[in-house]
């Protein structure tokens, strides 16, 4: 039996989705087992007879999607690591984060903003529209700004170490745009150190006057930063309970990419 007969068979039979369902059944088992597993134990696992479990684990074996090793113990396939990386390299962060977007926009009512880094810069990939009169907002889809003027921007700075902070700084002067912007060294390593305590990051009018945002990181499965996510909108409307909903949220967006939260 091979895998693409099971698989063509699936639309015809019940057995053959049953079959289907054994081998999703064997695959979990083996993700679930810390090294190569036994025949006995996999059948355990799984609740199927070993004569069974061994007839479509020697089916995944042929289509690579699970090794035998000499000893007669089975586990996970090289091709499994192929697809993963071919489904890796087709995710793109803004389609995954959009639907999470609109929901975070529902229960908030504001505008919610994803951004990713480039070289010094945030680029803003995406936002919602708070639907309210609008505080001008400077920076929109495509727009970029310096990392240190923005909730999305420190993040990156935060995870970043405290030498690829001073040379950003030293790169770039750390200019300010209101009278609240972080200007120096000093003020910037004090606030991103905040930002790594809390895990998220704020921006008190430091971009525009009027305007507040709060931000929190998204991972991808090795556990990067890869792009974040804000709530912003004008400083009178500004709920300290955002900053929980905000974390949330950028949460459900990491583990759609894949990324599992260690434990405390």
């Amino acid at each position: 039996m091979q895998l693409s007969e099971a698989a063509d068979g699936a639309t015809r039979t019940p057995g053959s989705i049953q079959v289907i369902e054994r081998m999703m059944s064997l695959l979990d088992a083996l993700a679930a087992a810390p090294d190569a597993a036994s025949l006995k134990h996999l059948a355990g696992a799984t609740e199927l007879h070993p004569s069974t479990a061994h007839r479509i684990l020697a089916a995944m074996c042929n289509a690579r999607f699970v090794e035998r090793q000499d000893a007669g113990n089975y586990r996970l396939g090289i091709r499994l690591l192929e697809l993963g990386n071919i489904v890796k390299s087709r995710i793109n962060v803004r389609e995954v984060a959009l639907p999470f977007m609109q929901a975070l926009h529902e229960q908030i009512g504001e505008a919610i903003n994803l951004g990713t880094r480039h070289d010094d810069e945030i680029v803003y990939l995406e936002r919602t529209s708070s639907g309210r009169a609008l505080v001008r907002v400077v920076y929109l889809v495509g727009g970029r700004a310096p990392l240190h003027l923005t909730s999305l921007g420190k993040l990156f700075l935060a995870a970043d170490g405290t030498q690829k902070v001073r040379d950003y700084a030293r790169r770039t002067g750390l200019p300010g745009k209101t009278p609240h912007s972080l200007t120096t060294l000093e003020a910037l390593e004090k606030e991103l150190d905040k930002v790594r305590r809390h895990g998220i990051a704020y921006d008190d009018e430091e971009a525009e006057i009027g305007l507040k945002c709060v931000a929190a990181p998204i991972h991808d499965d090795e556990g990067q930063v890869i792009a974040a996510l804000s709530v912003s909108a004008p400083a009178d409307r500004h709920n300290l309970d955002w900053a929980r909903q905000v974390l949330e949220t950028a949460n459900a967006v990491s583990h759609a990419l894949g990324y599992v939260q260690p434990r405390a």
